[in-house]
Parts: C-alpha cells; structure tokens; sequence
C-alpha cells in the first residue's frame, strides 16, 4: 500500500522527545519498538471530545459517578454489532485496565495456592501477577507447527486437572494467533469438564488482520457466559492506555455479586476523561481504525519479508501490531538478547524470559509505527551481522 500521512508522518526526533514510557525508557539514539503502544495519535474525535470536556470547565464528579458508566451499553452494542454477541450491559462493569481486572477475578475468586493455567509465551505482568499474588502458576506452551503457532489445547486438558482457573489471552500475545471457533470450542468443552473459571483477555480483539476473525470466548454459548469474565479496552485499538480504562463482562453471577457486594470506590474507578474518550474511539474511530489496520498489516509484511532474508521463517501474526521472532534471524545467541540489540544496535525490543521459561531467545517487535521508522529500525538490525 501507498504511504497513509495520517500514519507515516513522524520523525524519529520528534518521537524520542515523546515523555511516555516507551521513548524514555528506550534511552537517548534508540528505536523504541518494545512496549505495546503505538507512535500515532488517536482518532480525531478522541482528542476533540477531551478537549472539548476540557474547555467545558466541568472536571467535577460526572453524573454517572453513582450509577455506572455509559460505557456498560455502549460495550454491549459494539460486541452486538461485530460479534453478534448478546451482552447485557447490566452485567458489565468498568476498570482502570486489564490488570486490575484480572487481579480483582483472582482476589475474589481464588485462593492462594489455586492453579492458574496460562499460556506461554505470555504477557509478562499477567505471569507475574499470577505468582505475585501467590496463585500456582500452571504454563502451558504453546508449540510451533508447519501450520504456525498452536495453542495445544491437549496439554491444556492436562493442565486444567489442577486448576481452578483459565486465563485466555485471544487474540494471543505476543504470538498474534487468532483462535478460531473449533479451537475455543474446545477449550471451552475443556473448561466445562474441568469446571474452570475463564479469565478471557480480549484487548486485541479489534486488531485482527483478514482473513481471520475474533470470536468472544463467552459468545459459545450459556455455559462458557455462565464462568467467563471477558476484559476490553479501546487501549490496545485506539492507542489510549495512558488513560486507564476497560470493562469487564462478568458472566458469573454468584462472582458479579461478589464483585457488587464491595464498597464502590474499593478497586478504584474510572475518569470522565478516560469514558470520554472511549466513546468517542468506539463512536467515530471506525475509519481511523481501517486505515491503521492497512498501515500495520503492510508493516507486518514488510517484517515478514526481511525475517525471510534473514532466514527467519517464524509465523506471521494473525492479529495484534506485535511480532514474535527468534533471534537466531539476526545472528544471536539466547543470551541477553534484548541488552544485546539495544546496546549493538540502538533498538530497544521486548522479549526474553520475562514471557516465561524457554523463551530467552525470542524477540517482540512492536509493528505500531512509521513507514521512515521502521526502514530505520530495520537498517539498525541489519547491522547485527556486520
């Protein structure tokens, strides 16, 4: 595809003066391409709506502070219209993000001791939490096949043996494998007989490259709604996770009311602006999303094609603007090779054994940038086999 200006218009100068995270953290000459959040601004009507509250002078106590959000209905009629997924908007509940979401599940609904069975490689602050907060951390790994990434649903049903809860990443990070419906079937079956609790983390779910497509884990049917708590967020979709704001349909009943029996402001809350700008991203940020969508999926072949040069052949992501590479492909060994990359080639990726045991030698690129900034990542990381 041709250059998109609302999209490769940056220079690398003006983003390394950026003071969020991922260009602080990356250090003075580098490419930061780690941490999951994009270069580009959010949709127009996402910074219009905050200016506009902002300009309004009304920063007080919103008027849904008592009531709940109108976010609940406004999720429920997003997953109707791209899922056909029937939600009730007075089962969901607001979070300041998925973290928080997953470590309010597991407070309430665990004890310490319980397993948890995750995939790995895995988000590292969901891996860490699980151990964090004492729960038996039960990884199941997922294999590499001629096919692409499998997430080997027959050691699942091992592991789930000493569980009492799933956590589901899908779309996956960082591999992008999109499950589909076969495959969720059967973990859900795998769900049902083991009596699991499913945490289904679903943040990539509108970053889904064609031909593939998401399927609510809770949308099967009754029995996976009855003990599913799907997690969203325009974060991951819209580039607003600075502003901490997600949902949460919490599917079980008994667990809801537990949830409900808690003093509101216990887990903290969410902003105006942060509900603001929500739903203005799911209100009119459907064509920004198109055309970011273009703009990844291209970047995405465009690191497809180098890997091949370099005789990288892992598999392309299905979803998601993150690719999980070996670092074979640059000439390295399993040793440091994030450090390795950063200080050789003044590119800061992620990766390394914080997604779990066995993945030293991987590397996450995050593929959310510039046209000019990815040739220069790119060029950077040639310069490993000189």
């Amino acid at each position: 595809m041709t250059r998109d200006p609302l999209f490769d218009d940056l220079v690398l100068a003006d983003l390394a003066r950026r003071p969020g995270i991922k260009w602080r953290r990356a250090g003075p000459g580098t490419v930061a391409a780690w941490v999951a959040d994009m270069d580009f601004a959010p949709p127009q009507p996402v910074t219009d709506a905050l200016v506009e509250l902002i300009r309004g002078g009304d920063l007080g106590y919103p008027e849904w502070l008592l009531t709940g959000t109108p976010l609940r209905a406004a999720f429920a009629a997003r997953m109707a219209a791209r899922y056909g997924w029937d939600v009730p908007a007075d089962e969901v509940r607001e979070h300041t993000d998925l973290i928080q979401g997953v470590q309010m599940v597991l407070h309430l609904a665990t004890s310490p001791g319980d397993g948890v069975a995750v995939h790995t490689p895995g988000y590292p602050p969901f891996l860490a939490t699980v151990e964090e907060m004492g729960r038996k951390r039960v990884d199941v790994p997922v294999r590499r096949t001629v096919d692409g990434w499998d997430m080997n649903v027959a050691a699942l049903d091992d592991a789930a043996a000493g569980c009492r809860v799933l956590l589901l990443v899908n779309p996956h990070n960082p591999t992008g494998r999109v499950l589909p419906r076969e495959e969720l079937a059967a973990v859900a079956e795998i769900a049902r007989r083991h009596d699991l609790l499913v945490i289904s983390d679903e943040i990539h779910a509108e970053l889904v490259h064609a031909p593939n497509a998401h399927v609510p884990f809770a949308s099967l049917g009754a029995d996976a709604a009855a003990r599913t708590v799907t997690f969203n967020s325009a974060s991951k979709a819209f580039n607003l996770a600075g502003l901490h704001c997600a949902v949460g349909h919490w599917g079980p009943p008994r667990l809801r009311a537990t949830l409900d029996a808690h003093p509101s402001e216990l887990f903290g809350g969410v902003s105006s602006l942060s509900v603001v700008a929500t739903l203005a991203a799911w209100e009119h940020g459907d064509e920004w999303q198109r055309r970011l969508l273009a703009v990844v999926r291209r970047n995405r072949d465009r690191v497809a094609a180098w890997l091949a040069r370099r005789g990288g052949d892992d598999p392309v992501p299905e979803a998601t603007y993150l690719y999980w590479f070996a670092a074979r492909a640059l000439e390295l060994d399993a040793d440091d090779v994030v450090g390795t990359v950063s200080r050789e080639a003044r590119v800061r990726l992620d990766g390394g054994p914080g997604f779990g045991p066995g993945h030293e030698g991987m590397l996450r690129l995050n593929l959310a940038t510039a046209e000019p900034v990815l040739d220069e990542l790119l060029r950077r990381l040639d310069t490993l086999r000189d």
